[in-house]
């Protein structure tokens, strides 16, 4: 580190992390703006939480990303959260704040929203959107999509009243109705359909047919790499346009850059990068 730089400590945590991209995204934005970071990966369950954000802090640590399972255990500790954690009821970003302790952000709909507006060139407004899954992904999303404003959001999940449950926190936000897989076909066709279903795991896909597609529609996938194999195929095999969630994935982590560091990184140039490294 050059003399009279300040080290920034970041950090992920989250089970499992070993994987995460994080560190080599950060680094990337960090070079940008020649600033010295350092990204530790902490991998720890739930009831580890507490005490390894606190060792985190204790060691210089200034603001940390959180991924699963302890998006909602960061909500539950943070000393404040902005209006859209409340909402959403999880957090991915935390920023120490000296007087008052950690703050919680959700950077995901925002880096949502950005890659899908700014890199992909699609709308929001007036459209018909579908969501797959009513699960954590969807919750961190959910608010920046209605406050674009589309025409309808409709969630379809296997789960109705975890659904319903999720659209009741929500509904104040925009037209927001909730179905099944059996009663989808009667909803008609949608402009966007959005994956936040952990079925690409499994090497699966949701079983979307051509009927849910209107003309020129687009399937954002919030799984990438080989999660978004199996979606990938079954979309492009129907004539529609597809999209991977890397681009989501840098773009919420330039918004935790920039809350952490208060500069605005290059996200086109990185998101390349991470595909140049995993190819």
């Amino acid at each position: 580190m050059a003399p009279g730089k300040k080290l920034i400590k970041l950090a992920l945590f989250g089970q499992p992390v070993k994987s995460s991209l994080s560190p080599t995204i950060h680094h990337a934005f960090a070079e940008q703006f020649d600033l010295d970071i350092s990204y530790q990966l902490i991998e720890t369950a739930a009831e580890g939480f507490p005490a390894a954000l606190e060792d985190f802090r204790q060691a210089g640590g200034s603001g940390c990303n959180i991924t699963l399972p302890l998006k909602q255990e960061a909500w539950r500790l943070a000393a404040q959260a902005s209006k859209e954690v409340e909402q959403a009821q999880a957090a991915n970003t935390l920023v120490l704040q000296p007087s008052s302790g950690w703050f919680a952000h959700t950077t995901d709909g925002i880096g949502f929203v950005t890659d899908l507006k700014r890199n992909h060139q699609v709308a929001l407004a007036g459209r018909r959107v579908l969501v797959l899954g009513a699960g954590g992904a969807v919750a961190g999303i959910l608010g920046r999509v209605l406050a674009d404003g589309p025409q309808e959001v409709v969630i379809v999940n296997r789960n109705q009243q975890r659904a319903r449950d999720l659209a009741e926190r929500f509904n104040t936000l925009g037209n927001l109705d909730v179905t099944s897989w059996e009663e989808l076909p009667s909803w008609g066709r949608f402009d966007l359909v959005i994956n936040a279903t952990s079925l690409g795991h499994h090497g699966e896909a949701p079983r979307l047919t051509a009927a849910v597609f209107a003309a020129g529609a687009m399937c954002y996938d919030m799984n990438y790499f080989k999660a978004s194999l199996p979606l990938k195929a079954l979309v492009e095999s129907l004539g529609h346009r597809y999209v991977d969630g890397l681009g989501m994935l840098v773009e919420q982590a330039a918004e935790s850059f920039f809350i952490w560091t208060g500069e605005r990184p290059n996200s086109k140039t990185v998101t390349s990068l991470c595909r140049e490294r995993v190819a």
